[in-house]
Formats: structure tokens, C-alpha cells, sequence
């Protein structure tokens, strides 16, 4: 034990996988798929709102970044993903971890962050759809996302921060895809109580804290659903939530599961199987769940092609 407190790491070497060196390739060749999925999806859509002026509206404005996001989210950590899977493992050194860690928290902020301000954005359309354009105008978007920027900035400094003022020593191995906080936290050594502790709080505050104001605002639509007469014009009103409703319950579904469960009888694969989903399949299912459940981006998608036929 004295040995494995004086040997402090300044490398790690991620080997998630190494159980089965079998499925390497084919693992490697479909993450390779998800990922080009996931840029040509989330690229388009982009394009596809910057383009068509029907589309520039405060939902569609949100929704961009949204997808520039999810690119940036799953740039962080698939590519580094497909290299341990291509090498068999990898070795990280500290700089690169530290900087995946903050850039992949960053994101992931962001991305909590943006659907509850989405969540809000909803709540204004429904509930007040009369001063929603006085609302939401583009000054207003402009100042929300700065807002939404900056705390994520600051999320992921406060977690990077008390992360690495840890010490690891021991072995430097992370059965893990890339530098997240549960196998780090498997490498510390010495008193880390004060830096667990700010970062469950901190984790407590952000994840819970953007699922009530999603939570209430949804509350409220409903209620403001069930004072419409119509059945129609219920059911048109929920479906211009219902994407982002989908988008909300796999993202923070996974996050929960990840990041707020009890760490007793929690394995390394499981672990694996969880990041994978949030880190490559949601970025990837997001422009399909706001492109097929969507009538205006689908009419705009069919504009496009349409003048590229006639082109």
C-alpha cells in the first residue's frame, strides 16, 4: 500500500474492450458508422435551419445548437473511442486527459443546460403564445445563450478542477472509453473527501436542477393543453413538444443512471454500455427524432430536395 502511494500517474492507459479483443473490428467499423451518422445528421440539420427562413424561428435557432453540440459532444470522445478499440488500448497522457474530461463536461453542460432553456422555450409557446415573439426575441436568444455558454464554462471548470486536484497513483489503467469521472475516480489515492464531495453536489445540483425547471414547464403545458376544447388541437399542440420530450427522457434517462445511481454492484461493462448510448447514440438519434416527428422540418427537407431534382 506505501508503494502504491508514492507511484503517482502521469499517464493513463484506457482499455475498455480488452475482454473481448474479438469484437474490436466490428465495434471499431460501427462506431465509425455512428459517428458519420451523427455528423452528416447533425451538420444537415444545421444547414437545413440556417437555410430555409420558415425554420427561423426561436425553437429551430435552439435547435441548431443543439446539434452543433451533439457534434462537438460525441467529436470529444468517439474518435478516441475508436482508437482504443483500433490499439487494443491506448495510453492518454495527463494534459490530454484533463483537457477530454473538460471539454466532454463543457459539452455535456451545454447540452443540460440547452434543453432546459428549450423546455422554457416551449413553456413561453404554449402557455403565452400571444407575447411569445415579444418573448422571445433575438436579442433575448442571443442573451440566453450567452448565459447557457458561460455556465456550462463554469460546470466544467468547478467538475475539472476538483477532479484533478486528486492524486492517482497505483496502476494507471481505465477500463473505460475515455477519461470520465467514475474510473478516475477508481485511481485516487490519499484524502479526496472535500473534491468527491464538490463534485456530487455540483453533479446533484446541475443534473436535478435543469430536470425540475423541464419538469414544471411541461407541468404547466400540460395543463394548458387539457383547457383546449378540440382533441386536434391538443394533439397538434403536444406534438410540437414531443420531440424535445424524447430528446429529455434519453438524455437525462442515461445521465441518471450513469452518473446518480449507487456505485454498489455497479460493473466496468455496464459503465460502458451506459457512455456508449449517451456519448454516440443520442447525438445520433437527435436530428432523426426532430426530422421524422417533425412536419416543418420535413417540409423543409423535402423543399430542399425538391430544388435539388429541378437543379
Amino acid at each position: 500500500m506505501a508503494e502504491k502511494n508514492f507511484t503517482l500517474v502521469t499517464e493513463f492507459l484506457l482499455i475498455a474492450f480488452a475482454d473481448c479483443p474479438e469484437w474490436a473490428l466490428p465495434l471499431f467499423l460501427l462506431f465509425l458508422s455512428i459517428y458519420l451518422i451523427t455528423l452528416l445528421g447533425n451538420t444537415g440539420m444545421i444547414i437545413l435551419i440556417w437555410v430555409d427562413h420558415c425554420l427561423h424561428t426561436p425553437m429551430y435557432f435552439l435547435l441548431s445548437h443543439l446539434s452543433f453540440m451533439d457534434i462537438c459532444y460525441s467529436s470529444v470522445t468517439v474518435p478516441q473511442m475508436m482508437a482504443v478499440l483500433l490499439e487494443h488500448g491506448t495510453v492518454l497522457s495527463y494534459t490530454c486527459c484533463v483537457a477530454q474530461f473538460f471539454l466532454f463536461t463543457f459539452f455535456g453542460s451545454i447540452d443540460c443546460y440547452l434543453l432546459a432553456l428549450m423546455a422554457c422555450d416551449r413553456y413561453v409557446a404554449v402557455c403565452q403564445p400571444l407575447l411569445y415573439v415579444t418573448i422571445m426575441t433575438q436579442k433575448a436568444r442571443l442573451g440566453f445563450m450567452a448565459v447557457v455558454y458561460i455556465a456550462g464554462l463554469f460546470s466544467a471548470l468547478v467538475r475539472t478542477v476538483s477532479a484533478f486536484t486528486l492524486s492517482f497513483c497505483g496502476t494507471n489503467e481505465i477500463n473505460f472509453i475515455f477519461c470520465d469521472l467514475p474510473p478516475l475516480l477508481k485511481l485516487t489515492c490519499g484524502d479526496s473527501y472535500t473534491q468527491e464531495v464538490v463534485i456530487i453536489v455540483f453533479a446533484i445540483f446541475v443534473i436535478p436542477a435543469c430536470m425540475v425547471v423541464i419538469l414544471v414547464s411541461y407541468l404547466f403545458i400540460i395543463l394548458a393543453i387539457m383547457q383546449i376544447s378540440s382533441p386536434g388541437g391538443r394533439a397538434k399542440t403536444f406534438s410540437t413538444c414531443a420531440s424535445h420530450l424524447t430528446t429529455v427522457s434519453l438524455f437525462f434517462g442515461t445521465l441518471i443512471f450513469m452518473y446518480l445511481r449507487d456505485d454498489s454492484g455497479r460493473s466496468p461493462q455496464e459503465d460502458q454500455v451506459v457512455a456508449v448510448f449517451y456519448t454516440t447514440m443520442i447525438p445520433m438519434l437527435n436530428p432523426l427524432i426532430y426530422s421524422l416527428r417533425n412536419k416543418e422540418v420535413k417540409e423543409a427537407l423535402r423543399k430542399i430536395l425538391n430544388r435539388a431534382k429541378l437543379s
